[in-house]
């Protein structure tokens, strides 16, 4: 091996690194793209069953069925935002006829009793307040600037939300108008000789996500069932329209049903403002935790086992895993996407890479 044979080598490794490089750098540059077509995929993917009942039972023409299925989906979709009007008003409400002055005495009793409790005196606390310096602190970050900029963040946030609500319809629509243009998009980065592999690969994955997103459905209809018979028999208004929404918070892995907890608590505690703290707000509030907790055992109990071990066919321990190290690389969108791109990932190395040993040990349960 000569000299000129040994640089050319190390040139092209140097080109394919650069290459590596280039290709991920323009991927993060169109994440926003990717995450429309991701979730263009998704709504495709549950609309596909509407799109053939329209075309075989009813004989609806094939445009015609699609644009009936992305009506009565955008339908569901802001009869679901509609949910939440009443329950805004309602906390607008309550907020309105809130007697500041009393519930300044509330918190003062609640304080005093807290440190009575721990056995600590205000003295105590004010004198470590004043060594800590954390007023000082306060006053020094308080910046009024934050105004504009929140309000220019919102109006941001608004458009982008519109373009990408534009986006992800128009994707979905023809993605549901022909089923075979995402995976015919794939194919041209595939050779020839293993078109069928991908093939393959794409039905298997439909199956198992088509699974899987039937599982979260039910996970959010049992978390839904449980957590609105806890309001109401605590008397909340708006039970079902609270339970929804702290359900719906369930599909971020993890810190999504803190999330949601904290939401249900919170909203239990001002629908009943005004009321005795000790004999009213506390115990309605330990009641909706127990709630909460029942519904999460349940959850992590039987639903996701149940989600996990028969939808993608993988082990709750790896799930467990693969949603830490995804959430720890790419935030709260990378947990909720963990599982179904893992999934892909696994039918994709198996049916490309079969006989490497690794490989079937990973996807020896697909």
């Amino acid at each position: 091996m000569n000299s000129k044979t040994i640089a050319n080598g190390i040139l092209r490794a140097v080109a394919i690194l650069v290459g590596v490089v280039l290709f991920a750098l323009f991927l993060y540059k169109i994440q926003s793209v990717l995450a429309y077509l991701a979730i263009a995929a998704v709504i495709a993917l549950l609309g596909r069953p509407i799109v053939l009942f329209l075309r075989r039972r009813l004989k609806f023409p094939n445009t015609l069925a699609v644009v009936v299925t992305m009506v009565l989906m955008l339908s569901l979709f802001l009869g679901i935002l509609a949910l939440f009007i009443p329950l805004i008003t309602e906390q607008g409400r309550n907020l309105s006829l809130l007697d500041i002055e009393d519930l300044k005495e509330n918190i003062n009793t609640l304080y005093l009793q807290t440190l009575e409790y721990f056995g600590a005196t205000s003295g105590n606390v004010n004198e470590l307040i004043e060594e800590s310096h954390i007023e000082e602190s306060m006053l020094k970050g308080l910046d009024l600037g934050f105004i504009p900029n929140f309000l220019n963040t919102f109006v941001n946030a608004l458009s982008t939300f519109s373009v990408g609500l534009f986006s992800v319809l128009f994707i979905s629509f023809f993605f549901l108008k022909d089923s075979k243009l995402l995976q015919n998009g794939l194919l041209v980065f595939v050779p020839d000789n293993k078109e069928s592999n991908m093939v393959k690969s794409i039905d298997k994955i439909n199956g198992l996500l088509s699974r899987y997103f039937a599982g979260i459905l039910l996970q959010l209809f049992i978390l839904f069932v449980i957590y609105t018979i806890a309001l109401l028999i605590v008397g909340v208004e708006n039970a079902i329209v609270i339970a929804f929404l702290c359900a719906l918070f369930n599909i971020i892995p993890y810190v999504g049903p803190i999330i949601g907890g904290v939401i249900m608590i919170t909203l239990t505690m001002t629908s009943f403002l005004g009321s005795d703290f000790s004999s009213v707000l506390l115990p309605k509030a330990l009641y909706v935790f127990i709630g909460l907790v029942i519904g999460q055992l349940v959850d992590n109990f039987f639903s996701q086992p149940f989600i996990f071990s028969t939808s993608v066919k993988s082990h709750p321990l790896e799930i467990f895993l693969v949603i830490i190290i995804a959430g720890l690389l790419f935030g709260v969108v990378g947990m909720v996407i963990a599982v179904p791109g893992y999934t892909a990932i696994k039918v994709v190395l198996k049916e490309f890479l079969a006989e490497n040993s690794f490989v079937k040990k990973l996807t020896k349960n697909l």
